[in-house]
């Protein structure tokens, strides 16, 4: 019992919730890499570009403007206008204005999509390895995260056979992120189709994070919400942070069912109210105005994507060919170190930060995370070092 003129101990007020949430894995490395000097970070999956010029325009402009205002709580209409016919055209699904909402970021997506679904108790189906908010997201909610393992040598896709062996009558939703962080793999029709089929099955909510929707290599990004029957019971979370390069301006969206986002909203307004006003005018202009910088920074990051893939390869390092997203994900396991001694050590004696790849997940043990979303002549420098570490283990 606290006594006056004692020094607080704040662990005693703090939740139990807050206590036993582990930390960001990525952040911890990212962290211990900025306090360094001549460090190469390959930590943090954020694109290395300005956002197009339009967008910076059409944000300076807004300013002048004086739209500096608080917004409608699912953000201004035509942001939503711009967002539904954006998403009809590239992805085939038709959402009504009053069918989405905007957010800060795609992260706030799924912090609300969480809190407005879960009761206490509730099992969320997640992959296993994947970002690692996402099971975060689900303890803060007062969820239960379910990990689903995924396998190399079935490209790190997630599949029916194992979601069987974990759904309960707990279960109330499969929380996915395709194309994935950290491990690039990508989800077509015909993988998508069984799961849309198991989640109507046993009566499942799906939650698709699609946040890198934009950033698939040589074949076009699939939607679970355009499947039959899925529009329905699908919760789309989008943003403008990977594929317009505008992260810290922090301007995400959620589509789903009317009465769903009538929900979010509500919770919405009592914590946030609404993202900038003048970012969200410079969104529309991304939308509408931008499709050719998305084309040169996808071009970009497969030349990059080649160059890291052939790296590790040469290296002898077993590796996954990414087909989206901007991360590989290299098995270390041949050096006998765990992934986190071998993060350690590579930025203790070669400056260069990864991210061990645990912090996704135990199917994410004995690989590390690389983001490609650097120059060139970094990702080169990066691997000339990895790779003198590399045989400083054989000495």
């Amino acid at each position: 019992m606290y006594q006056k003129g004692q020094p607080m101990n704040w662990n005693n007020y703090l939740s139990t919730m807050t206590q036993t949430l582990p930390p960001s894995g990525i952040r911890k490395f990212w962290e211990k890499a900025m306090a360094m000097d001549d460090v190469i970070s390959l930590c943090v999956g954020e694109p290395d570009y300005i956002p197009p010029q339009p967008v910076l325009d059409a944000l300076v402009a807004s300013v002048e403007r004086g739209e500096t205002n608080y917004s409608p709580n699912a953000g201004i209409l035509p942001l939503r206008e711009a967002i539904s016919n954006w998403y009809n055209r590239r992805y085939h699904v038709s959402y009504d204005t009053d069918e989405m909402m905007l957010t800060i970021g795609a992260s706030e997506a799924i912090d609300l999509s969480l809190r407005a679904l879960l009761n206490e108790g509730d099992e969320v189906l997640i992959p296993n390895p994947s970002y690692v908010a996402h099971q975060a997201e689900v303890h803060m909610c007062g969820g239960k995260a379910v990990p689903v393992p995924t396998h190399l040598e079935d490209g790190f896709k997630l599949r029916v056979e194992e979601l069987e062996k974990l759904v309960t009558e707990k279960t109330k939703a499969i929380l996915m992120c395709y194309p994935s962080n950290p491990t690039g793999a990508i989800m077509d029709y015909e993988d998508l189709l069984p799961i849309a089929e198991f989640a109507q099955a046993h009566d499942l909510i799906i939650i698709s994070d699609e946040i890198y929707s934009e950033l698939t290599y040589h074949k076009d990004h699939v939607s679970m919400a355009s499947l039959p029957g899925m529009k329905e019971r699908s919760i789309i979370l989008n943003g403008f942070s990977k594929s317009y390069a505008m992260t810290g301006l922090r301007i995400g969206f959620l589509c789903a069912p009317a009465p769903f986002i009538t929900a979010c909203i509500k919770l919405h307004q009592y914590s946030i109210v609404a993202p900038a006003t003048p970012v969200q005018h410079a969104a529309i202009v991304a939308l509408n105005e931008c499709d050719d910088s998305v084309v040169a920074m996808r071009q970009d990051y497969l030349e990059r994507r080649d160059m890291i893939v052939k790296g590790f390869q040469d290296m002898g390092l077993p590796i996954a060919v990414p087909e989206g997203a901007f991360y590989v994900f290299p098995d270390i396991s041949q050096t006998g170190l765990s992934d986190e001694s071998f993060c350690e050590q590579l930025l203790e004696q070669q400056h260069v930060a990864v991210v061990p790849g645990s912090a996704f997940g135990t199917c994410g043990a004995k690989r590390i995370r690389c983001s490609y979303a650097s120059s060139k002549e970094t990702i080169q420098e990066a691997l000339r070092r990895i790779k003198l570490f590399l045989d400083s283990l054989q000495n």
